[in-house]
């Protein structure tokens, strides 16, 4: 007779494997699923070409990693104390953690190493089971990534917008160390994203660069040596010399949200809910893709185990309060991103003037600057009188 399980989560990246541990702690009984995992040969770990990403992550996504034990030490999360962004033109603005009263903007985390730990977690927790299929539970949670197929089998509508721009990602080392700086370049149209790892003293570099398609395949294809002469005048020399030390991955950018979030089965005795990429997906340009799918998990671990004890999971009225308050939150979050992307893809010299002087306003606006760090830094209530953050 097949196990009934509290909860089925299908997924296998960094949000299914933080929200199992985090609901296993609830001594909810968990299935973990997608195709591979119980034998440990997933498809993301059974990719052929190492996985060079990099996340941004804010403190409240370090305080849910750290709650289970899976926060990576330094070196594989290196603490970022400022961010410069610069626009052609001379638009500047500077985030500092001095400034904030905060010992780090945000950790730039190493995505393998995070996923070892996680992986390693799940492995040791009595209350989670591992399969190659989905389980029967009360409650499913889909947390498959942008490419879901659960979003169709349960036939949710998937509203994307596709932007003209591929994302290219690869780490390379540079001749001058970090110093524990993020930087981003707006030129063109294009966004190049430099993000400090291994560490305070570390030279090395995840490279997020955003440009058109056609410019993404030329990039991938360059030699070595050309394409690191592209990236050292694409970051104005900031960090002298590049040498690549991985390979290179592309692919596409889109803003996407699934209509609904919720759902019931048809005899209403089981429900499923999405999280992560599989009910949004936002630009990267503010960093922020992961963390929003962090905050899924916190806010449905919230609601969940703050239910009452005759409150089934599946209760509807209970998981409308996930659904209207991470879709407020995107609304939020995803226009914003949304705004940016189309204010810096823009060409236009008059634009782009009118750009560089919104930027250099915003650089001295005090407590609105205050602000919107405060809230990139996963502070729910940013207030312009708030000056410290324990960590």
């Amino acid at each position: 007779m097949a196990k009934h399980f509290d909860i089925c989560i299908r997924g296998s990246g960094i949000v299914a494997h933080t929200l199992a541990l985090h609901l296993a702690s609830k001594q909810l009984k968990v299935a973990l699923t997608a195709p591979g995992i119980a034998s440990g040969t997933d498809a993301a770990e059974a990719s052929p070409t190492p996985d060079v990403r990099a996340y941004a992550l804010n403190l409240l996504s370090r305080k849910l990693l750290e709650a289970v034990r899976c926060w990576p030490a330094e070196t594989h999360a290196t603490p970022v104390l400022s961010m410069r962004v610069q626009s052609v033109g001379g638009g500047e603005v500077v985030f500092s953690a001095a400034e904030q009263g905060t010992p780090a903007l945000n950790w730039i985390v190493d995505v393998p190493t995070l996923e070892a730990k996680l992986s390693e977690a799940v492995r040791f927790q009595p209350l989670i089971e591992l399969f190659d299929s989905p389980q029967k539970a009360t409650l499913t949670v889909v947390c498959e990534g942008r490419a879901s197929s659960t979003r169709e089998e349960f036939g949710i509508d998937w509203d994307v917008t596709p932007y003209d721009q591929w994302a290219l990602a690869t780490r390379v080392e540079c001749a001058q160390a970090h110093a524990q700086v993020a930087r981003q370049w707006f030129d063109q149209g294009e966004i190049l994203a430099f993000l400090p790892l291994e560490g305070p003293q570390g030279k090395t570099c995840a490279v997020v660069w955003s440009v058109s398609p056609e410019r993404a395949r030329q990039l991938q294809a360059a030699t070595e040596e050309d394409f690191c002469d592209g990236i050292e005048a694409a970051s104005h020399n900031s960090l002298g010399s590049v040498k690549l030390t991985s390979t290179r991955h592309v692919w596409p950018l889109q803003q996407a949200l699934a209509r609904r979030w919720i759902g019931a089965s048809a005899d209403g005795n089981s429900a499923w809910a999405l999280a992560g990429d599989s009910a949004h997906n936002m630009h990267p340009l503010a960093g922020q893709g992961l963390n929003m799918g962090l905050a899924d998990v916190d806010e449905l671990v919230r609601v969940l185990s703050g239910r009452a004890p005759w409150r089934s999971l599946s209760d509807q009225r209970m998981l409308r309060q996930y659904e209207r308050a991470r879709k407020a939150e995107f609304a939020v979050m995803g226009q914003a991103n949304d705004v940016l992307h189309q204010l810096f893809s823009q060409n236009h010299p008059t634009l782009q003037a009118l750009r560089n002087w919104g930027m250099n306003q915003f650089q001295r606006s005090g407590s609105i600057k205050h602000w919107v760090a405060r809230r990139a830094m996963g502070d729910p209530n940013p207030s312009p009188s708030q000056r410290k953050v324990t960590p």
